[in-house]
């Protein structure tokens, strides 16, 4: 044999060789994932992408974290719009209308139903239904939550109150945030409040639908707002004469001096109305315990929906690394490390009915209170301006909740101010 032929048959051997290694010397996929939340949110899913590359090391995730929900909101918009988004992004169910109305969003609901690791049967369907678009299921729910009452436990002791019954009614919770409302020193300035809460119709709704009111005339295909019936009125003159009458909430001046988070943190406020998301930043008190109880009830019990999904952008390269990623996230295991740092109630219902979840060792200890609210869960309409509405309903309602108007005039400005939001031609 020659020495060209020998040296053809070895050049021939190399090139076997390279083609037989070339998959794992294929570049790794890259996906960018997109997030808003604090610090101890960001962590948690630092845990998440570091769990996922453990299991798929050929896809890289960039994990892209916006501090502010008012920022990341502004940066989804001028993303989407610039078409140049992150693969995955995080967006709660009443925010992601415009962008399913838009296209930009990849319809998931072909991948769910091929995915060998996940269905739409494995998830709460209080969780999943808000997110199906024009009868297609367009981001996967990561959690579901509904509003709960925070509550300094030390502070209930302090003031000889008993822990909220699961049944308590909104004049219990009014008589314990008066019996929390301390002036400590007499010197005329409130230093403990008993309540607080944002200011918004997200807060408020809960308290219309216990009233037997409801926000809008149709929740599938709302036309207008229905503040303006006498179960509305009297649920919201309820909500704001907590502050305005009752004085068991910050003033506007006080609440612009310190939050009420921070108060609640800082063991200066007795309870504090918000969802699971809170949890992750509640865990790092030290100084006082505190647990979670139902809302109140009113006429009837009524919670709000607050969810969250993972929804991929239609022009994304990398759909099938995109996919994996929402796949894992929203697998157990997933949903597990997640569910383990406090931030989420689980949509899955496996995890959510798991210790993980229900452990009454970690705070919040009384965690199935998130469950059994599930079965009077209510969520506000998908629509593509719900947005725009909510933000003015907050603007009026603030001017009533800090004495700056009568309920009867926010009731009347909102409903007139937001009319052309519901007017699909506009």
């Amino acid at each position: 044999m020659t020495w060209t032929c020998r040296y053809g048959l070895f050049a021939l051997f190399v090139v076997v060789l390279v083609a037989c290694a070339a998959p794992s010397l294929a570049p790794a996929r890259e996906i960018t994932f997109m997030v808003p939340g604090d610090a101890a949110e960001k962590a948690a899913y630092e845990r998440l992408v570091a769990a996922f590359r453990e299991r798929h090391p050929q896809i890289q995730v960039t994990l892209i974290h916006i501090p502010g929900q008012s920022d990341y909101r502004k940066r989804l918009g001028i993303d989407f719009a610039a078409g140049t988004p992150a693969d995955i992004v995080l967006i709660n169910y009443r925010r992601y209308a415009p962008f399913a109305a838009r296209g930009v969003l990849e319809p998931l609901g072909p991948y769910l139903a091929q995915s060998a690791v996940i269905s739409a049967d494995d998830f709460y369907a209080e969780a999943m239904t808000p997110f199906i678009w024009q009868g297609v299921i367009m981001c996967i729910p990561q959690n579901l939550s509904s509003l709960v009452v925070y509550y300094n436990r030390d502070l209930f002791r302090a003031a000889g109150l008993p822990d909220p019954s699961p049944d308590w009614t909104w004049s219990d919770m009014l008589e314990a945030a008066q019996r929390l409302t301390r002036d400590a020193n007499g010197d005329g300035v409130v230093d403990q409040y008993g309540l607080g809460t944002e200011v918004s119709l997200f807060r408020l709704a809960p308290f219309i639908w216990q009233n037997g009111g409801d926000v809008v005339d149709d929740p599938q295909t709302p036309t207008r707002l229905t503040l303006d019936t006498p179960a509305a009125r009297e649920a919201i003159q309820w909500f704001v004469d907590l502050q305005v009458k009752h004085h068991v909430a910050p003033d506007a001046v006080a609440e612009a001096a310190e939050s009420s988070e921070s108060r609640f943190l800082n063991g200066r406020l007795g309870m504090l109305l918000n969802s699971r998301r809170g949890v992750p930043t509640y865990r790092t008190i030290t100084d006082f315990d505190w647990d979670v109880a139902p809302l109140p009830r009113g006429k009837q019990r009524a919670g709000i929906l607050h969810a969250d999904a993972y929804c991929m952008a239609q022009v994304s390269k990398q759909k099938e690394a995109a996919w994996t990623f929402i796949e894992f996230a929203n697998s157990v295991e997933g949903q597990r490390i997640i569910a383990a740092t406090g931030r989420t109630v689980p949509s899955l219902r496996a995890v959510a009915g798991s210790p993980v979840f229900l452990d009454p060792h970690t705070r919040p200890a009384n965690s199935r209170v998130f469950l059994d609210g599930i079965a009077f869960i209510r969520a506000v309409p998908v629509m593509e301006t719900w947005v725009d509405i909510e933000d003015i309903v907050a603007e009026e309602l603030k001017r009533a909740y800090y004495g700056q108007a009568s309920v009867d005039d926010m009731i009347e400005t909102a409903i007139l101010r937001t009319r052309p939001f519901f007017d699909p031609a506009r």
